[in-house]
């Protein structure tokens, strides 16, 4: 449910007309320092780096001294170095080797929105700013684990060329791609480690520090339930460090019950307040721009009814699944959701009792019409487990609810109610 939710989103961010199937992904939205913190903590080489807030946390850089500073604002979006900010400052990412010009470009920076090709038209407000050592890279790599289904666990993915994009070298040099399989139960060996930093050309005592930075890096995968670790670049510096410079992780969702700390970490500066809502009930919503409001169980047939809706000349406001172990309070929490969008002015609420029980559903639309004193037509199509109980709990509510007998039926009759409102 969570993937096609996830795979939904991904879909309706690239259009809002037309979807286009992809391979699903969960992202975890952490920040580059919160990775950097993650690989620290597991002994992978990293820039030193400091966390910023603005002129009150000067003191922390008493006791940074280095030859360069890189300075960073950190948001959830690329293109940083070559955004602007809303107070007109240019760059999101400086370096200076003057120590006393950090706190001045922290301040630039720190409660201004910093706006990019891919943050939203008005930016992302900007809270912290890292401040790290500004390394002189030699030679870039490229190294990421990933869980893998078709080899069914772990692959480590390595390249000498690094610092680009890993499909292009994949499709015009494929020869610079290795790709080794790990026992997950025995992990990564010795000979593996050693052989990947041969592999990404590594030369006298760094085949040894690369190695041992590859062992760390699995060791931190199976650690946090990762299911894909990326460095790029793990770099080679000129004074002979091998440090990963970049880290982009991903995490299995499933294990949030045993990666509290890291999950308590997300990051929502441009998440919709109504899906981080939705998620505290285990509910999936996606905001859309029309003015229908869907409730359905089972994200397929959420796309589905979504797409019914719009053979009718309707345009949906929602995506909203259920889930199949809905209970009445998640029914009554996502009419809220739902009318809390105000371009809302009609619900149509689309139901397959398989494993959910429609008297439930039923109980709790009439619960939630009661209690949020709904205003808008609400429309409803109920079929499947106890669908009979399920529709004479509507009808002797006494509440003006519209049955419809299937999905077309009930997408034409919210397409019609808009007429009347």
């Amino acid at each position: 449910m969570a993937a096609l939710a996830s795979l939904f989103k991904f879909c309706t961010n690239l259009t809002k007309q037309t979807r286009f199937w992809v391979v699903p992904k969960r992202n975890l939205n952490l920040l580059e320092y919160q990775s950097k913190k993650l690989l620290e903590e597991s002994g992978v080489a990293i820039q030193n780096f400091r966390i910023l807030e603005g002129k009150k946390d000067a003191d922390v850089l008493k006791d940074f001294n280095v030859n360069e500073y890189v300075v960073k604002a950190q948001i959830l979006a690329g293109g940083r170095g070559k955004g602007h900010f809303d107070n007109g400052f240019k760059g999101g990412v400086h370096i200076t080797k003057d120590r006393s010009e950090v706190i001045p470009l922290v301040e630039k920076m720190v409660g201004h929105k910093l706006i990019t090709k891919q943050t939203p038209k008005d930016g992302i407000l900007v809270k912290k700013v890292m401040v790290a050592d500004s390394i002189n890279i030699q030679r870039e790599t490229y190294l990421s684990i990933v869980m893998d289904r078709e080899h069914n666990g772990p692959v480590l993915i390595a390249s000498p060329d690094g610092g680009m994009d890993i499909e292009a070298v994949a499709e015009q040099t494929p020869d610079r791609i290795k790709t080794i399989p790990i026992n997950i139960s025995s992990g990564i060996s010795r000979a593996q480690a050693v052989d990947v930093a041969r592999f990404l050309e590594f030369k006298g005592p760094l085949i040894e520090k690369a190695a041992d930075e590859i062992t760390k890096l699995y060791s931190l995968f199976t650690k946090v339930d990762a299911v894909q670790i990326e460095i790029n670049p793990l770099a080679e510096t000129d004074d002979g460090r091998v440090i990963s410079v970049d880290a982009k992780l991903n995490f299995d969702d499933n294990a949030q019950f045993r990666q509290k700390d890291i999950f308590a970490m997300e990051v929502h500066e441009d998440t919709d307040p109504k899906e981080i809502e939705a998620s505290k009930y285990n509910l999936n919503y996606i905001a859309m721009e029309g003015n229908i409001g869907c409730l359905v169980n089972g994200a397929g047939l959420a796309m589905a009814t979504i797409d019914i809706i719009k053979l009718n000349g309707g345009s949906p406001a929602n995506f909203l699944d259920v889930g199949g172990n809905v209970k009445e309070d998640q029914v009554l929490k996502a009419f809220q959701i739902l009318t809390s969008d105000r371009n809302v002015k009609a619900i149509l609420v689309n139901v397959f009792g398989g494993i959910v029980n429609c008297a439930t559903i039923a109980n709790g639309i009439v619960n939630a019409t009661k209690t949020m004193n709904l205003q808008v037509p609400l429309i409803v199509r109920l079929e499947g487990t106890n669908v009979n109980a399920a529709k004479k709990i509507l009808e002797q509510s006494g509440l003006k609810i519209e049955s419809a007998h299937d999905l077309d039926e009930a997408a034409k009759k919210a397409v019609q109610s808009l007429k009347a409102v």
